[in-house]
């Protein structure tokens, strides 16, 4: 099994700076290059504190220039917000100047509160059908000259400048529904998934949606399988409700956004109080700490065998949930020190 990183500069209020955060999120990526990790994620997200990622290949060219072994990729470029001309160019420029490094990663768009910013008129359940006419363009655009007629978008003929570095960017596509893995294996893209705060259980679906979509792809290759979860490590179990503490109040937040409450100041998203939640359920202590890749370093290496079990190529490890600085990256050193020693 191999790792990755998702870190995201982010802020639960504004008793950060924007310099204290961007200097530990750089921190996080350069203890995940030197600590054996394979690819470290940019999020796209515009007008959120919560995740500061307004363009994720500037901030991908910032971390390479501060790193030598890691690759680098958008997780996810949101594909109705882009022209397929320009998304082609600035990956194919992001491969170039971090010297072959780009993991290309696209899906269709989180919160509606965005679309109505980014791509006003466009329902967010519409996304994933901007993302499978995007994909193709792109592609085609870094290998030559292309001329594109389709439903969302239409341009005379072009092409990339510059060309990727690498003669094939390998392309990750955020999958949770059947059609996603379908297209996903259909298109030889790798797969990313992120089951939430959701059981096991919801791990074993997304490996059947992967099974399936094989099935009817005969001969197709194998993508690579990854799977997300927010992860917390601590020296004792007696810390477990530190992270447990911090997702609560970051998820309370994301209730806001899903829900499109249009509650949001000044980019901060009101938290919702979990005791008005239908699915409160869901932000149960011992769930979240029994779900989520929270747990002493042996608790973690033995939740993540039972990923590897499943069919589980990568993990990756989701930082960034308003925890602590400090406990982020106490949590980052036992997992670089003691959990992917247990899986090399």
């Amino acid at each position: 099994m191999k790792f990755q990183l998702a870190v995201n500069l982010e802020r639960v209020d504004d008793t950060l700076s924007m310099d204290e955060v961007a200097n530990h999120t750089l921190d996080m990526v350069k203890m995940a290059d030197k600590g054996g990790f394979n690819i470290v994620w940019a999020a796209e997200h515009h007008a959120l504190e919560m995740t500061i990622a307004p363009n994720p290949f500037q901030i991908l060219t910032w971390w390479a220039a501060h790193t030598e072994n890691v690759r680098l990729g958008p997780a996810v470029v949101a594909a109705p917000y882009w022209h397929p001309i320009r998304l082609a160019g600035e990956a194919a420029f992001t491969d170039l100047i971090t010297n072959g490094r780009l993991e290309f990663g696209i899906g269709s768009g989180a919160y509606q509160r965005e679309f109505d910013r980014m791509a006003p008129g466009v329902k967010q359940s519409d996304g994933w059908k901007y993302m499978q006419e995007s994909l193709p363009a792109v592609r085609a655009l870094w290998a030559g000259d292309y001329e594109h007629e389709g439903e969302y978008w239409n341009f005379p003929t072009s092409t990339s400048v510059p060309k990727p570095v690498q003669k094939e960017i390998p392309v990750w596509v955020a999958a949770r529904a059947p059609v996603s893995f379908d297209f996903a294996v259909e298109h030889g893209c790798n797969i990313m998934s992120w089951p939430f705060t959701r059981p096991f259980a919801e791990a074993e679906a997304y490996k059947q949606r992967l099974d399936d979509a094989m099935a009817k792809n005969p001969g197709a290759k194998r993508p690579i399988f990854a799977m997300m979860r927010h992860t917390a490590l601590y020296d004792s179990p007696d810390d477990k409700m530190v992270p447990v503490q911090a997702i609560r109040r970051a998820l309370g937040q994301f209730e806001n956004l899903f829900k499109n409450l249009g509650d949001v100041e000044n980019g901060f998203p009101k938290q919702i109080a979990l005791e008005d939640l239908e699915n409160r359920d869901e932000f149960d202590a011992d769930m979240l700490t029994e779900n989520l890749m929270f747990g002493t370093p042996d608790q973690v290496i033995e939740k993540l065998k039972r990923y590897e079990a499943l069919g589980v190529d990568e993990f990756i490890y989701y930082a960034s949930m308003g925890l602590g600085l400090k406990e982020q990256k106490r949590s980052l050193e036992l997992f670089c020190e003691k959990v992917i020693p247990a899986f090399a």
